[in-house]
């Protein structure tokens, strides 16, 4: 390719750049924006594909070593153990621990269902607790209260970018000789200051569990997950129950699954991660101007953050209080800006879920949170153009 080539892609691309940015105003304002990310990576992630492709290595092999590696000088966490998918991460943490069907697992009732999911599927019963109305997290008062003898693991989790207060639940786990797997889906690159200590999101508690899901602050173009441990036994028992119970082919010592990052999934996010800390800051910027443009609404209260925790907006998260929160999602679609709600059922509702340890046990936080909650969009790509049109269109609907 010539020079005059080579300029005119240049410039093309970025004409598309900002010709897409200000589509997103006069069309359709997506909760995420992907494809514009990746062409802003497009000649990096379109080699690293290829690199695989060319090796034919495509199930573990170099790469994903690498983004192993890598990723544990990020968390500067002694092991990182890539898998599929977060929820696989989950369920593989508590198998490590080897819980018997019947113990208890407490988690919290407002969050994703894959959390409660595998405790369930391991015969475990979740026990479920309120969350802080203000900040989303688990309410450690809430964890103490709940503890039986049955007790043997708690799941904090991280949600919506932030970190649960974890100088509490860590002082809890330790009272009671309780595990803690921290749910870190939503908030990797979050740090919390413990001690006097800084530790990233997941490296606090006995395992730490990821997703690698594309909407991720840090997501691949498919599914994948990872653990993460300083503890060496668990550490190399989870590498075996992640590759069938084996950790020498064909001798298996304990029961297994099959739980693997592929290469091409391994080769974006070693790009992607290179670009977590500005990816950071940029859904910190977007969440600053929100604060700024919402704050002093009397109907709105902007999201609330955890002492002692960064956050990285996952999500930027509002409740809505003395209007109908579907009716402004409504309107906010009809002048095509995305909105959702995380999340529309709790968990002590969701019939998958229900036990007698639940039964009786007052949610109304939940549910209120439930009826009130609403999501903005937020991602890396954001310009103050469209910061300025979600936030007057939303101040005019109310």
């Amino acid at each position: 390719m010539n020079e005059a080539c080579k300029h005119f892609c240049i410039a093309f691309n970025l004409l598309s750049l900002a010709f897409y940015s200000m589509l997103q105003v006069h069309q359709n304002i997506p909760m995420v924006d992907l494809k514009t990310q990746y062409l802003k990576l497009k000649p990096k992630i379109d080699a690293a594909i290829q690199d695989v492709i060319n090796s034919s290595v495509f199930i573990n092999g170099p790469v994903v070593k690498e983004f192993q590696h890598n990723l544990q000088n990020y968390l500067n966490v002694k092991h990182v153990i890539p898998c599929a998918n977060g929820t696989d991460a989950l369920q593989i943490a508590l198998m490590a621990l080897d819980l018997k069907p019947g113990d208890e697992v407490i988690t919290a009732n407002f969050t994703y269902a894959a959390t409660a999911e595998v405790i369930c599927l391991l015969g475990l019963t979740p026990i479920l607790v309120e969350v802080n109305p203000n900040t989303f997290q688990i309410n450690p008062v809430e964890v103490e209260k709940a503890i039986t003898p049955r007790t043997k693991a708690i799941i904090p989790v991280h949600l919506f970018g932030q970190c649960a207060p974890m100088d509490a639940i860590l002082d809890i786990a330790k009272q009671h000789q309780l595990f803690v797997v921290e749910d870190t889906a939503q908030a990797i690159g979050a740090h919390y200051t413990l001690n006097n200590v800084n530790y990233k999101a997941g490296t606090m508690g006995n395992i730490g569990c990821t997703s690698f899901f594309p909407s991720k602050n840090l997501g691949c173009y498919g599914d994948g997950g990872a653990l993460f441990t300083n503890d060496d036994e668990l550490a190399v028992k989870i590498k075996m129950i992640a590759n069938h119970g084996q950790s020498i082919q064909y001798k298996h010592e304990v029961v297994g699954i099959n739980s693997r990052l592929d290469a091409m999934q391994a080769a974006i996010l070693n790009v992607k991660l290179q670009y977590l800390n500005t990816y950071t800051n940029a859904r910190q910027s977007v969440a600053a101007f929100y604060d700024a443009a919402l704050g002093n609404h009397p109907h709105i209260q902007i999201p609330e953050r955890v002492i002692n925790s960064t956050h990285v907006f996952h999500q930027y998260t509002l409740k809505l209080n003395g209007v109908t929160r579907d009716i402004v999602k409504e309107k906010l679609q009809q002048q095509g800006i995305a909105s959702m709600v995380y999340y529309p059922v709790p968990l002590h509702k969701q019939k998958a879920f229900k036990n007698n340890r639940n039964e009786g046990i007052d949610f109304t936080i939940s549910e209120n949170l439930c009826q009130t909650v609403l999501s903005l969009p937020i991602h890396t790509e954001m310009t103050e153009t469209i910061l300025q049109h979600i936030t007057s269109t939303l101040l005019n609907i109310i």
